[in-house]
């Protein structure tokens, strides 16, 4: 057995005396990281299109890890079918050996679903008839997917062998045996000769990325469009196909395909600056980032149709098998109508149904200017014209709402506008550059591609760079000053506007990544605001940083007191400051009568800076209003924390705990960790038993102060499923009302 090392958290198990390479995690953007490595590439089928690959996919027993998730098996699926040739008929690829897939009963019935979902979105005619579908067009979408299906929506389990590994040990081949050793551990044995594979990322690991992106500071313009992706999920160079559109200088991504933080970051800008998403469909390339965007301290606007909101919604909660309600709890979702302009405080987009397996819209953006409106059209995942004629025109079973959608769709995708990106890259799912041929608008991008444009479609449009800004019109106000006046004013609410802007009156400046605003041990000179962009918060002892979003106030405690900053801060991104004077900011919050609070509070949110809970893009505001509601217990060695009268989170200052399920211990934590957050899910009372190992002082939260708190939600149902799994693999055959509470949420 050959075992490679992916990345980090993800291996490669080559197994060939059985005909197997197992893919061992698979986290975003994994088959691009395996072709990166080599560990995918071309090889000679005669005429046939070829790749090499894994077979097989061992599954984490935790939907996500480091803030990603860990299950996304769709891309490497397709690759193993379709460019391995698995499911081609005559390919010299197809041996009628089903891809494997491997993991515990919950995660085999999560990715099945999932699957399912990013094959065929709705699965039939009564999902979309609950979206406020007409009928008639109802049965016009399903007879187009059963078109792109063949006839046939398959199940994942026809299509893949899933094998179960909850009895422990598995023979997956004969003489081939994979053993559940531990939480997200295995190991396999063949021939007297063994391999170990160690799923679990350690904390402050998270997956990375296979692209390296330059890093850029990006105007926020009255109205423009940053190419933020170009490339499909085939392409090692590029990121996915995703464009931002700023609007008055709010920032509105289209499409979160994986990876979408690093692409963030490269541009200068931090998910808590994200005002909205606009999404297409539901696709990995154009969804795998999602869960990025509940890293904040805020629900983000979630726009789309009916038809995709639905579709999205079953795909990622299958995957986290969560309820979908959980969906509405970590977004604001607003609602778009078909084939209409919805006007978004200024900002209209017209989505209209594109012909997909999936639930798509194609979306056009236009703003009210000078002579009429500037506009731009985000056309990703259409299809050719070419097979819309003979899906839609010539099939037997076409209707008279095959031909109206024809007519329809294809004149509008070809209106005039300033900016058009086009999805050119082919096959039977994706455009072609030739239908655009005599397109009059102004500018046209041709996108979703892992290649270079042909001479022909050369004459067509052009391609784009990562990060180009498109300014349509440009900005005559200085919306990142705004920012920072928006943020002063949430965080001390009582301040006079005059006051305020004496700060905001000290300078606004632009740092490039990896300077640093203060040093460990050095006495602070200023407060710095973070306006755009993320800075970090290096623990040098600990080896661990604390990424720090728009918002946050750096060096406030020391403007205070006087203390010498334990930490170095950095700009982790191009980020702009606003630069306080610490004499100044003193004066400011004595005069105004803040002083006190500030102290007390100050030093409360640095510590919750400081704990993984709290400390990763909640901005200084959050932890303001976290600080003033915290309450304060002492608990003595030995005894056990009975949460059912407090029925609150409990983070830990001082001391350890060791937690339990029952009688089975399931966790042990000290500074920073925390308990209790069943009860931010659950009615009932508590559900896990907190023992002090030593004295020990906690800080007790109310659960509805941390219900709108979208990352911290996040990472306490993580948390929660963690420790489940640790007391279902200590206690894996014994049924209990514990096991029955798990994510039933009031």
């Amino acid at each position: 057995m050959n075992q490679i090392e992916v990345c980090t958290g993800v291996w490669l198990l080559e197994i060939p005396e059985h005909n197997l390479s197992i893919l061992c995690g698979c986290p975003p953007d994994v088959v691009k990281l395996l072709m990166k490595r080599g560990l995918i590439s071309k090889k000679d089928c005669s005429s046939w299109f070829c790749e090499t690959g894994p077979n097989a996919i061992l599954l984490s027993e935790f939907p996500m890890q480091g803030g990603k998730f860990a299950n996304l098996i769709e891309f490497p699926i397709l690759q193993m079918m379709y460019r391995q040739g698995m499911i081609i008929p005559g390919h010299p690829g197809n041996t009628g050996v089903k891809p494997v897939v491997i993991g515990l009963s919950p995660q085999l019935k999560a990715v099945a679903e999932y699957l399912f979902r990013g094959t065929y979105g709705l699965a039939n005619r009564e999902e979309i008839l609950d979206c406020n579908i007409a009928p008639e067009f109802a049965d016009e979408i399903i007879r187009i997917k059963l078109a792109f299906a063949f006839g046939n929506m398959r199940k994942s389990e026809d299509v893949l062998d899933m094998v179960a590994m909850d009895s422990g040990t598995t023979e997956l081949r004969p003489g081939l045996f994979i053993t559940r050793t531990g939480v997200n551990r295995y190991r396999f044995e063949t021939g007297g000769c063994s391999r170990e594979i160690d799923l679990n990322l350690k904390d402050g690991e998270s997956y990375p990325s296979p692209l390296s992106l330059e890093y850029h500071s990006v105007r926020r313009e009255y109205f423009s469009v940053i190419h933020l992706g170009e490339g499909n999920g085939w392409d090692t160079q590029k990121p996915c196909m995703s464009s931002i559109v700023v609007y008055q200088g709010k920032i509105y991504l289209i499409d979160t395909g994986p990876n979408i933080l690093d692409s963030l970051t490269a541009l200068g800008i931090s998910v808590n600056e994200i005002e909205g998403i606009f999404h297409t469909h539901v696709h990995d390339d154009h969804f795998a980032g999602l869960t990025s965007l509940v890293r904040t301290d805020h629900k983000i606007k979630y726009y789309a149709t009916s038809l995709v909101i639905s579709s999205v919604m079953k795909k990622l909660t299958a995957l986290m098998s969560v309820p979908e309600k959980r969906f509405y709890r970590s977004f604001e979702v607003h609602t778009l109508k078909h084939n209409e302009w919805n006007n978004i405080n200024g900002l209209e987009v017209l989505p209209l149904y594109s012909p997909h397996p999936v639930e798509d819209n194609v979306l056009l953006f236009r703003t009210l200017w000078e002579n009429g409106y500037k506009s731009y059209a985000h056309l990703a995942d259409i299809a050719c014209f070419s097979l819309l004629e003979e899906m839609l025109l010539k099939a037997e079973n076409r209707t008279d709402v095959s031909e109206k959608l024809f007519r329809s769709f294809t004149s509008n995708v070809r209106q005039k506008t300033d900016l058009k990106k086009i999805d050119v890259d082919g096959g039977m799912i994706h455009g072609c550059a030739k239908d655009f041929a005599g397109d009059e608008s102004g500018k046209i991008i041709l996108a979703h591609i892992a290649r270079d444009l042909t001479s022909e479609e050369k004459e067509i449009g052009t391609d784009a760079c990562f990060g180009l800004e498109e300014v349509l019109i440009p900005a005559r106000t200085e919306y990142v000053s705004q920012q920072a006046f928006a943020y002063l004013q949430a965080y001390f609410p009582l301040a006079s506007r005059e006051e305020l802007s004496m700060l905001i009156n000290c300078p606004i400046e632009t740092m490039n990544h990896g300077s640093t605003l203060q040093k460990k041990d050095s006495p602070a000179s200023h407060v710095y605001l973070i306006i755009t962009g993320v800075a970090e918060m290096v623990h040098s002892g600990t080896g661990t940083v604390t990424m720090l979003s728009a918002g946050t106030l750096i060096g406030e405690s020391a403007a205070c007191s006087d203390a010498i900053p334990p930490f170095t801060y950095r700009a982790r991104s191009n980020i702009t400051v606003l630069k306080i004077p610490k004499s100044m900011y003193t004066v400011f919050i004595t005069r105004n009568g803040f002083f006190d609070d500030v102290k007390k509070n100050a030093s409360t949110s640095f510590f919750l800076q400081t704990t993984s809970l709290f400390g990763e893009m909640v901005s200084s505001i959050i932890l303001h209003t976290i600080a003033v509601c915290l309450v304060h217990r002492k608990i003595a060695a030995g005894v056990f924390f009975d949460n059912n009268d407090e029925a609150s989170l409990v983070l830990v200052e001082k001391g350890s705990f060791k937690l339990y399920i029952e009688d089975i211990e399931v966790d042990e934590i000290g500074v920073g960790g925390f308990f209790g957050e069943e009860c931010v899910f659950f009615s009932g009372g508590s559900l896990i038993l907190a023992q002090a190992t030593e004295d020990s002082d906690c800080w007790l939260l109310k659960a509805d102060l941390l219900r709108d708190i979208p990352i911290v939600e996040w990472k306490m149902l993580m948390e929660y499923e963690r420790r489940l799994i640790e007391y279902g693999a200590r206690r894996p055959r014994q049924s209990s009302e514990s096991e029955k509470k798990m994510f039933q949420e009031p």
